[in-house]
Order: C-alpha cells, then structure tokens, then sequence
C-alpha cells in the first residue's frame, strides 16, 4: 500500500513538474518570439530604401508579424500600414540619406486600393527627383502596376518564371445545385435587382444584373491601371491589352521585346547596376532599409501637437455585438464615444474598409458619428471597400475620399432563412416536429418553408430598411431619395464611377484625407502641426497567439471545398432572418 501511494505520489509531481515546464517553455518561447520585435532598427548613414514584398505586406494598420508563422519556420512579413507605407516613402523623398528606392514587386499583395495609393507615393517620390529601380522574376498583375512607376524595370534574363500579368478576373460561386442535392432551400428576400448576395445559394449562374454589374466593375478597375501603365511605359491602353489578349508576353524576352521592361539580368548583373546607382565600386558597399524599418523610425508622433486627429479605422466585416474581429456594432459605438469625449480630438477620420453586414451594427455605428459630427469634422476615407453597411455608416460624413479602385455603393438589403428541412427528413431520416405557442413560432426555425404570409412580413422588413437606407444616402449626399434610388438597386459601384454619380466627393489617398481634416481645424496650416492617433489598436503577439492557439482550422482547408465553404462563411446571417447590407463578394489581387 505504501509503495503504490508513493508510486501515485511521484506521478503526480512528474506531471505537476512536466505541465509547468511545459507552461514555461511556452511562455518562453512568447517572450522570445516578442523581444524579437523589439529589436529597434539603425538608420545607416546612407542606404537604399528596399521595398521587398517577401518581407512585407500592406494592410490598413501597422501590426506584429505573424507569430505562428515564426512558430512553423517561416520567414517573418511585417504588416505594414499603409499610411505608414506613405508616410515613410514621403520622408524619403526629402531625406537625402536615401539614395533611391530598390524594389521587389512579384509578390505584391494588399487590397486593390492599398497598391493603388502605394503607387501614388511611389510617383511622388521619382517625382521629386529621385530613382525608382525594379527587379522583376516572377510578374503580376500588382506587381508589374506598381514596378511600372519606376525609372528602370529590370526582369530577370532567366525562363521558367510564372507570368501573372494578364489583367484582373473575378470568379463567381454559385452552390444551388450542392444545395438541390443537399435537399437545402434558401429563401431570400431583398430590394435591388442588382443586390445579388445570397444569389450564389438560388441560382446555379449568374443573372443578367449581375453579370452586368461585375462586367462593368472589373473593366472600370482595370481601366484605371492599364492606364497608368501605358502612361508610365508609353504605350497605349490598346496596345498593352493586345499584348495580354494575344498571349504575347510568356518569356522575359517578350517583356524586353514589347518595351515593358528595359534590361535583361541575372542577379550578379543587378547587383552591379545597384551599385554603380549607389556611385561605389562594390555591391557589398550598398547600405540598405527596409520600407517598414524606416517607417518604424520616422513613424514618430508629434506629441507637442494640442490638436489631435483620431484616424478610426473601420475595417472588415459588420457585425452585432463586441467581437474583437471585424467592425463589431457594440465595440465601435464604445470607440466613437470615447474619441468624442477627448477634448483634444479637432477632426476625424473614419477609414472604412468593409463590405458591409449587419443593419443594427451599422446603425448604432452611424448614430455615434452622427454625435461626433456635432462636434468636430468627420472625413471619410475609402480603402478597398465601402459598400452596403460600410456605406451605410459613413454616407452622412462631411467629405469622402475614395481611391478609384475601391467598390462602394451596394445601396440595397437582403434577409435569407435556409430550409434544412427536407435535408434532416430525407438524408438523415431524422423527423421533426413542431411545438409551438403561436402560429408562426417555428418561421425562423429553418425546418420548413415559409408561408406567403410570412414572406411578405420579411419582404415588408427589407423595404422598409432599404427605404431608411436610401433616406441616409439622400441626406448625406444632397440628392433626393428617388435620384438615390436610380443607382442603388444594389448596384455595386467602382470609386471612379462612385465620384461621377455624387455617391464621394474626392479621389484620393488615407494621406489626403488626413491632410483635409488637419486643414480643417481652425489655425493650423500643415499636418505636421497636428498628432494622429490611431483607432482601435492592432492585436499584439501575445494576443495573436492566444488566439491561434485558442482556434481551430477548418477541416476543408486545402481541399477542393475550401472555396464553398468561404462562400457559406461570406455569408454572416448566421442568425435565419436577419437584415444585412454585405456586397457578395470580395476581390482578391495578385
């Protein structure tokens, strides 16, 4: 007995002992992974400044890196903001430490409106006199965008290289078909022939607004590129789509040929000329920084500053209630409160980048702006998205900015309540039967279809947010509700077309709309003479990791359902019935 005891005994301290080595390995292995951001950057006395997309990637605030990738051995890519992006490469157009810009555009990423305002600053810069080199092997379509600035494209001399560059393309999902044999109905109801979210879950194709919608989106987003493009390698729109269309560009050689870009390399060769841009006879004399080290170290505040700008950053989906994740209804309203009551705060702006999603969230957000307003300015600034609920909440704002590229409007509503009924009767041979106090207790309750009684009461719902909705819109933007009404319907707009039809007032950058705001307030000339504070904090290490730890991955993940189940989870009624403002897709860029 006493053995055994002794025996219970030590296994209980090993493991006592095992957990709380464990526990401080892992905590550890945190402190590491934080301290090793903590490194601050050395600003050498001269330098490049490299812009490399293998070790960055533009999102709308600056954020730690990911540290699960750190975790799994891959490289670290920073996410860096992209008013610090601009901020930065403004800097170094003035600070004769730098020499140039070397960049590495292939694996450009960021949302269309994120490389379309990196592009500006870029052009700003060689505009102020100083060289934009590129080193291309591998082009695409943001890469070759954003390359096209320089003053020198180079391309690697070797074959092999994935060509991307061959203009931008959507793809639309549509599941009815999975759905019939899943004996899964989806009922929609919603007002706007070209509202088409939840149009993927009651059609096995597109109709004929959509179609039109997306036609229209794509070629006004690519007009806007491919005229740059032209522009900056002087040729026409015409000739490059010929190049494209003809599949004329495959081997480096055809890009040299067609005078996209200027020379063919090896990276021995690049070296050189780098080099000799730097005015030394060897590459290893060749000081550099990286974008995001010196955006670290000139992304300094002006404390000094009596007058602030609170730069609010409305980003991803809108949802109820105070998730952390996306632009929680409940969370943002306590934000706008909290920067409303800081006396300091003179001018907002409210940079929106969201497709859109829940009606109550949306106008709780807006009914705190609308207080904020009584108060200091509010200027709206569009990133990639502005549509429906991201629409929704900033129409009323004194003065919106959009980048030409981003899709806004989407002035339209739509409720779905699925009927898995069938699919628990007949699949799973499961039966259900209702109890219920009243008669149309159960119309939520996903089992059965709903009546026409019940579906004019949601229909009735729809029209009557839609109408509050293109009421917002009216007020906002000076125009009558039946003018509105003309281009909502749902319709999807690019920012370029949004400035034609009155729904913005301006195209233009983060950077100009924070320079609208600070000379707004009352004495100040220059928006150095202002401090910006940024809201809501981004996510620390700690806090990613404890969220990654804490999740699951999804177990479609690398399979051929991966993209169904990115349409269902694009979908945020989660809750049968609700109202939502969402566009119904998302366009990634490469």
């Amino acid at each position: 007995m006493k053995e055994y005891i002794k025996m219970t005994l030590a296994t209980i301290t090993g493991l006592f002992l095992f957990g709380f080595v464990a526990m401080f390995l892992f905590f550890g292995m945190i402190g590491a992974i934080a301290a090793a951001g903590d490194t601050a950057p050395v600003m050498p006395k001269e330098a490049v400044l490299k812009i490399d997309f293998t070790e960055m990637t533009l999102a709308e605030q600056t954020a730690e890196a990911d540290p699960l990738a750190m975790l799994q051995g891959g490289g670290e890519i920073t996410p860096l903001g992209i008013y610090s992006a601009i901020n930065a490469i403004n800097a170094a157009a003035q600070d004769p430490a730098i020499r140039y810009i070397y960049m590495k555009p292939d694996a450009a990423s960021g949302g269309f409106a994120q490389i379309e305002e990196l592009r500006t600053a870029l052009k700003n810069f060689r505009d102020s006199g100083k060289a934009i080199v590129s080193y291309i092997e591998s082009p695409t379509n943001a890469g070759y965008y954003l390359a096209s600035v320089s003053d020198k494209i180079y391309m690697t001399k070797y074959d092999g290289g994935m060509n991307m560059f061959n203009g931008l393309s959507s793809q639309l999902i549509f599941l009815k078909d999975a759905l019939d044999r899943l004996g899964v109905n989806v009922q929609l109801i919603r007002h706007g022939k070209y509202k088409s979210a939840g149009e993927m879950y009651i059609r096995n194709s597109s109709s004929k607004e959509n179609m039109e919608q997306n036609e229209a989106m794509i070629s006004s987003m690519w007009e806007s590129w491919s005229t740059e493009i032209a522009q900056s390698r002087d040729i026409t729109v015409e000739e490059l789509n010929a190049m494209l269309n003809d599949l004329e560009l495959n081997f480096p050689s055809d890009f040299l040929e067609k005078g996209l870009v200027d020379e063919l390399l090896s990276r021995e060769e690049l070296q050189q000329k780098l080099a000799d841009l730097y005015v030394t006879d060897s590459y290893k004399k060749v000081n550099s920084i990286s974008l995001a080290d010196y955006a670290s170290i000139k992304d300094v505040p002006n404390l000094k500053a009596t007058n602030k700008i609170a730069v609010i950053y409305a980003e991803g989906n809108i949802v109820d209630g105070s998730d952390p994740e996306g632009v929680a209804g409940d969370r943002f309203a306590k934000i706008i409160a909290d920067v409303r009551a800081d006396k300091d705060v003179k001018a907002v702006v409210l940079r929106v980048n969201s497709p859109g999603g829940s009606v109550m969230a949306s106008e709780k957000i807006k009914a705190e702006l609308d207080l904020l307003r009584e108060n200091v300015p509010v200027i709206a600034s569009y990133g990639d998205y502005a549509a429906s609920g991201g629409y929704w909440i900033s129409a009323n704002c004194d003065y919106i900015f959009s980048n030409a590229t981003t899709l806004t409007g989407s002035i339209g509503v739509f409720s779905m309540i699925p009927d898995i009924g069938g699919t628990i009767k007949n699949k799973l041979h499961v039966t259900v039967t209702p109890v219920k106090s009243n008669e149309h207790a159960d119309m939520l309750g996903m089992m059965r279809p709903l009546t026409p009684n019940e579906e004019a009461y949601m229909q009735a719902s729809v029209e009557r947010i839609y109408t509050k909705f293109t009421s917002i819109v009216a007020e906002g933007r000076d125009m009558t509700v039946e003018a509105v009404d003309e281009i909502a319907q749902g319709r999807v707009w690019t920012g370029a077309e949004a400035l034609e039809i009155g729904l913005v007032d301006q195209i233009g950058t983060l950077e100009d709309a924070i320079e609208y705001a600070a000379l707004s307030i009352e004495g100040v000339t220059s928006v150095d003479e202002v401090q910006i504070a940024a809201y809501p904090k981004p996510q620390t290490t700690l806090e990613m990791l404890l969220e990654a730890f804490g999740g699951t991955e999804s177990v479609f993940a690398g399979t051929p359902l991966e993209s169904v189940e990115q349409a269902f989870l694009g979908w945020d009624a989660s809750q049968a019935g609700k109202v939502y403002a969402r566009i119904p897709y998302e366009i990634v860029v490469r």
